[in-house]
């Protein structure tokens, strides 16, 4: 599920690294994801080497020479870390100045006050789905994940119960809302009116989320009955902690970011021009980077000097806030790399000429387009830039709530079904302190019934839009 540059982009259009046949590439992919679960499942390898040996190996199946499938590798895990990688160190900082400042208690002891018993999962699922609007799903994740670890820690709720609605929300707002790059890019490739797909998408996402979410998590939590993991779960202040930061400052705070972001994408659809100059500085705070950054300086001096932190407390907090997530770091990077080994050796060009003469209905064809890609990419905007631009030209003579149907029936299908080529998986796995099973019974069970709703609720509105 990661976020994807333009330089990624650019890397996965290119030639394929291997002249091998569609029949060896299916084989390759078998074999390489095949190698990756034994390592892991049965020689308990660690993920980060088991995904480096199962690359290689996908690269020495399809017949690529190793240097090129090294390259691929590489190329791969370097755009996810940057990419990705500085925002999971920013988070990681916001969220340990916000455990150990008592801000995060604030947040918790007052949802818990508000919302409990049955409730919790539809706050949990509410409040996922509002951060997610503008973020990146790899950002919503790390400004949720303390504030879910600890709801489930100290209200004694099932980790699946409080977590799978907070997944829930933001992976659909991910894969079909606007202003994330997926949808925005299949928007643009079939000609789609923007404000049409993002209300329509809301319209979709509502049942889609609330089945994904609150309902299916009471299966979840019976099947991986997990506690919270110990080490990602920010320890409570100590009882010596005189004060704590306020519950308005503090949401404040983690919500700056999110403030940051939407501005940005109601600048980028209202003002529209790239020269204008305040796109070009709402381009600049807006970005995940710099508004993450600026969390963390607020957060410094409304969440740490608040609960009396000296600069030598803060400095050590943020020190402390980056050893966890280091093996977090090179498992996502070494997912993105197998991810754009696939891609090089020509996996996603395989599936598109296997679909060009598929005799279905337009919008069924661009979900399983949708879904054959991102099964072989494990990346959602892979899939739906690959998926738009195959059916481009069936949105011809379409009308304008169709085509905008087009959009989600691909948003739609590249949630299906994450597993160990997307890089999302490996970051939900080690967040909640998973095993590769519990994450697919969980997280990849959650996100095919998003991608199966998505389409049921897209081919109901076709019938009356």
């Amino acid at each position: 599920m990661t976020s994807l540059s333009v330089e990624t982009l650019a890397a996965d259009a290119a030639e394929p690294i291997t002249s091998a046949g569609n029949a060896q590439l299916g084989i390759a992919v078998l074999a390489g994801i095949a190698v990756i679960v034994l390592l892991i499942t049965r020689f308990k390898l660690h993920a980060f080497l088991a995904l480096t040996i199962g690359s290689l190996a996908l690269g020495a199946f399809a017949g690529a020479p190793l240097a090129d499938a090294i390259k691929s590798f590489t190329t791969g895990l370097g755009s996810t870390v940057a990419g990705v990688g500085v925002l999971i160190a920013l988070g990681a900082i916001l969220g340990k100045l916000l455990a150990d400042s008592g801000g995060a208690d604030q947040i918790v002891d007052t949802i818990l006050r508000k919302a409990s018993g049955r409730a919790m999962p539809w706050a949990m699922v509410l409040i996922a789905s509002v951060i997610g609007l503008p973020l990146f799903f790899e950002v919503g994740i790390v400004l949720l994940i303390p504030v879910v670890l600890m709801v489930a820690k100290r209200g004694d709720y099932s980790l699946m119960r409080i977590g799978v609605p907070a997944l829930a929300g933001l992976s659909v707002m991910h894969g079909l809302i606007p202003p994330h790059p997926g949808p925005l890019v299949a928007i643009d490739a079939v000609g789609a009116n923007l404000g049409v797909t993002l209300a329509l998408g809301l319209l979709v996402s509502i049942p889609t989320v609330i089945i994904a979410g609150p309902l299916f998590s009471r299966y979840a939590a019976r099947w991986v009955d997990i506690p919270a993991p110990e080490k990602m779960i920010p320890v409570r202040p100590s009882e010596d902690l005189e004060k704590r930061p306020g519950f308005g400052v503090t949401v404040a705070t983690v919500l700056l970011p999110v403030v940051l972001m939407l501005v940005k994408a109601l600048v980028d659809i209202v003002v529209d021009d790239p020269e204008h100059g305040l796109q070009k500085v709402t381009d600049v705070i807006g970005s995940p980077l710099i508004a993450l950054l600026a969390a963390v300086l607020v957060a410094l001096f409304t969440l740490g000097r608040a609960a009396g932190f000296t600069k030598e407390r803060l400095s050590s907090t943020v020190e402390k806030s980056l050893a966890p997530i280091a093996g977090v770091l090179l498992i996502v990077g070494a997912g993105g790399g197998f991810k754009q080994t696939l891609i090089d050796i020509g996996v996603g060009q395989m599936i598109l000429d296997f679909s060009e003469n598929w005799s279905i209905p337009a919008l069924l064809l661009a979900w399983l387009i949708a879904v054959a890609i991102r099964l072989a990419t494990g990346s959602a905007t892979v899939a739906t830039i690959s998926a738009a631009g195959l059916v481009a030209p069936l949105a011809e003579g379409m009308s304008t709530g169709e085509v905008s149907l087009l959009v989600l029936a691909i948003g739609a299908g590249s949630l299906f079904f994450s597993h160990v080529n997307d890089a999302g998986f490996w970051l939900v796995k080690e967040y909640f302190g998973m095993s590769v099973g519990q994450t697919i019974k969980t997280w990849s069970v959650m996100e095919t019934i998003i991608s199966v709703v998505g389409i049921v609720c897209v081919l109901l509105l076709s019938l009356v839009v």
